[in-house]
């Protein structure tokens, strides 16, 4: 009679502890490798206990942001899960802004903010103020709760916790859906020549189409459109106001959270959008901690509670179309699913303010100075 073989228990369980001691010592070995790395590079690489110390011991923070409507409900919500921590935040918006806090970040005269908005349009200039902090580093083991995608990967410590996307807005009473463009090329039929449509001077969406088309057929597009001989504005929000009262017909290319905006408060349903493929995307509120930066442990905790489901799920309510393409659950994820993306990716994200001069030279306008 053969017997069979008894179960071992102890024996399952020692060998269970022992793959799990292998595995816990291997990624403490990965993560004191990965310090170490980060440290050899001059950055820092935190542990999460030693980052909540830390911030509780700072006690406040100074953000600059550009989360307009948005702001007041994560600042709320964000002192609920640190009440330790007393928020303050400022808006950060314009080019003049921009320029201005560049020269005072020359001049070393900037004092008492944290974390500052590195905008597209001078992404390379504000890099040098930012404290070198490895949130990609840390992003990846854990240590932080932030969708690698939102971290440029070439700098390591900027999180991008917005996304735009580009679409065409229309006045439902001027012109049928179904006449529409429902390609950017619709733009440069006749039936759309003289005064016919709004376009930016300033075009975001149209360079942003460049990662799909290549650089000169997007010029070769902008000399085209600009044939078309379009209305020239800047600002999408004054043109909204126009689409929506009926001046006007067609604006190519505002940011859909703009549009949806402009729909909510129009009591009409004057006001329609279409998203065009490929559809133009991008990052923004491109945020970072400034090397000056007086709570940096606290600045820390703010950008991962941007990025984090509850931050980008109070962006989405408040601004609806704003929240992270990289999001799980964001609205513009859903909307852009199965359609084709001219994705502006953090490799070129820097290349994007060359590629609008290229356009602008393209339309036949002056060069923009940023001086």
């Amino acid at each position: 009679m053969i017997k069979k073989p008894l179960f071992n228990a102890t024996l399952v369980v020692m060998v269970c502890a022992t793959f799990a001691n292998t595995n816990a010592a291997s990624s403490s070995a990965d993560l004191v490798n990965a310090k170490k790395e980060a440290e050899a590079r001059g950055y820092l690489f935190l542990s999460k206990d030693d980052i909540l110390a830390k911030a509780k011991m700072e006690g406040k923070l100074r953000v600059y942001h550009a989360l307009l409507g948005a702001i007041n409900p994560l600042v709320e919500a964000f002192k609920r899960k640190y009440p330790f921590i007393q928020a303050q935040t400022e808006e950060f918006l314009g080019t003049d802004v921009y320029q201005r806090t560049l020269l005072e970040l020359k001049a070393g005269r900037l004092r008492g903010v944290d974390v500052v908005r590195a905008p597209s349009d001078f992404y390379r200039e504000y890099l040098p103020y930012l404290k070198k902090i490895d949130v990609l580093g840390m992003a990846k083991y854990g240590i932080l709760s932030v969708p690698a995608e939102m971290i440029d990967p070439s700098t390591q410590n900027v999180v991008a916790v917005v996304s735009r996307i580009q679409v065409v807005a229309y006045n439902k009473n001027l012109i049928a859906p179904e006449r529409v463009p429902g390609k950017w090329e619709d733009f440069l039929k006749p039936e759309f020549n003289g005064k016919k449509f709004l376009a930016e001077i300033r075009p975001t969406e149209i360079a942003a189409l460049v990662p799909a088309w290549g650089l000169e057929k997007t010029l070769d597009f902008a000399r085209k459109l600009a044939a078309q001989n379009p209305v020239w504005i800047r600002g999408a929000i004054r043109a909204l106001a126009s689409i929506t009262a009926g001046d006007q017909a067609l604006f190519l290319g505002p940011n859909y959270d703009l549009v949806r905006a402009a729909m909510a408060k129009d009591a009409n349903r004057s006001i329609g959008l279409k998203i065009v493929e490929p559809v133009p995307a991008r990052v923004s509120e491109e945020l970072g901690i400034l090397e000056t930066a007086e709570n940096p442990h606290a600045a820390l905790l703010w950008l991962e509670f941007l990025a984090s489901p509850e931050g980008q799920k109070i962006i989405d309510k408040e601004q609806p179309g704003s929240a992270s393409l990289f999001g799980a659950n964001s609205l513009l994820r859903a909307e852009t699913s199965g359609k084709q993306l001219s994705l502006v990716t953090w490799a070129d994200h820097a290349k994007l303010d060359q590629w609008q001069e290229k356009v602008i030279e393209a339309y036949g306008f002056p060069k923009a100075d940023k001086s």
